[in-house]
């Protein structure tokens, strides 16, 4: 094989292992990300007596990230703002970790 042909042969390999390992958000620390939501989201989420009953296989990948990219809609806007851009990383990676659609949702909460 000529050394042309490998060079193209490994450039084409790193880019879909680029393309493989890329996600459509940063990623954060799913256990911080479990406990935080625990903490912050439970209380309203948890009964639908206040909120949307949620929990991580309520919604798609796709969704979650909507979600987050969105926050600032939702009606507990300010209590979102009252946390840290990595700690909304830290939830969104927990949530999209364990969405309906992830290779491991959420089975109970």
């Amino acid at each position: 094989m000529c050394k042309k042909c490998l060079l193209i042969i490994m450039a084409i390999g790193f880019v879909f292992a680029l393309i493989g390992t890329g996600t459509a958000f940063e990623q954060g620390n799913d256990r911080k990300g479990k406990y935080l939501f625990r903490k912050n989201c439970r209380s309203c989420h948890q009964d639908g007596a206040t909120a949307t009953p949620l929990n991580p296989n309520s919604k798609t990948q796709a969704q979650w990230e909507r979600a987050f990219e969105r926050y600032e809609r939702l009606e507990c806007a300010d209590q979102w703002k009252a946390l840290g851009d990595s700690d909304r990383t830290d939830i969104l990676t927990y949530l999209h970790g364990h969405a309906f659609d992830s290779p491991s949702p959420a089975t109970c909460e």
